[in-house]
């Protein structure tokens, strides 16, 4: 709590690890969260989200503002194992004292963040960070888990990227605050925003209109006005009492998240080495039981 970034780094070690010293740890601090401003990255693979995040933070950089960034990268389904590459994109800010980078594996989650990513937030935000910058894995239409996570969401595009058109469809489109066209030298570039403009025009109307913003974010140009925005919108959901309303719904959200999780947990433990689970699960291979009968099966004898 008093920004001590070893302490900081301990703690996030253990959440991350299921340690139960680490659920104590936020029990303990969360009644102090709530001051960060968490804007979450989202976009597909290879649009620039690093590059363009280290961009970002020296711009918040020139403010003092203190800034923790969060990356989420990809785990092996194969190996469990991640790279955890995305920090080396920042390593212009490794030595700044009001910096604070921590990757994280996806250990599998689907939505492209880990299961822990938002008790991480909590300990970054108690440790007195203004900024929580949030980058997911590289996401389609479906895994849009940042939105239970964040206050403001930055959507990240390329032009003459296939996936950036795929993004275009519904899902991934429904939840930007702010869009950001990056490596915007590209000459396909306005006829990207058009597009986007064009998607944007048959989404419902809001009170807020979604900014698209060109950048290269390896020269930090547009990235200025990237900030302009964040603040932007967290000011005009802060006038709205909207900002309250997004965090209320995340925490809910996680919280139902956390418990699943725990449940799946839980179930798969007390099944293990069961041989009437087995026995099952091989007349489900055999054809003689359906799926969801025989998972019903199982909870019928677990409420048992």
């Amino acid at each position: 709590m008093a920004g001590e970034k070893r302490a900081l780094a301990r703690a996030i070690t253990l959440i991350e690890s299921d340690d139960p010293a680490g659920w104590e740890l936020v029990r303990e601090v969360y009644p102090r969260t709530g001051a960060a401003r968490i804007v979450g990255f989202t976009g597909p693979p290879g649009v620039g989200k690093s590059t363009l995040i280290g961009a970002l933070t020296a711009e918040l950089r020139k403010t003092e503002r203190q800034v923790a960034v969060l990356s989420i990268d990809p785990s092996s389904p194969f190996t469990h194992g991640a790279l955890l590459g995305d920090r080396i994109r920042l390593s212009d800010h490794f030595l700044d004292p009001g910096v604070f980078i921590r990757s994280m594996a996806s250990r599998g989650a689907l939505g492209g963040l880990s299961e822990a990513a938002l008790q991480v937030a909590l300990a970054m935000d108690a440790a007195g960070k203004d900024d929580v910058l949030i980058e997911t894995v590289g996401v389609g239409q479906a895994e849009i888990d940042i939105v239970d996570h964040a206050d403001t969401i930055v959507l990240a595009l390329m032009p003459g990227s296939g996936d950036s058109i795929q993004a275009l469809k519904a899902g991934v489109m429904e939840i930007p605050d702010v869009i950001v066209v990056n490596k915007a030298d590209h000459p396909l570039t306005d006829s990207m925003v058009r597009e986007i403009r064009g998607v944007l025009a048959l989404g419902p109307m809001t009170d807020w209109k979604v900014p698209i913003l060109k950048t290269e974010a390896t020269e930090g140009r547009g990235v200025a006005e990237v900030a302009e925005a964040i603040d932007a919108h967290h000011g005009h959901i802060a006038a709205q009492g909207t900002l309250e309303e997004r965090r209320g719904r995340n925490l809910r959200n996680e919280v139902l998240g956390l418990a699943a999780v725990r449940l799946r947990r839980e179930l798969e433990r007390s099944l293990r080495g069961d041989p009437s689970v087995q026995e099952l699960l091989d007349r489900v291979v055999r054809r003689e039981v359906d799926p969801a009968s025989a998972a019903e099966i199982l909870l019928e004898r677990r409420r048992a």
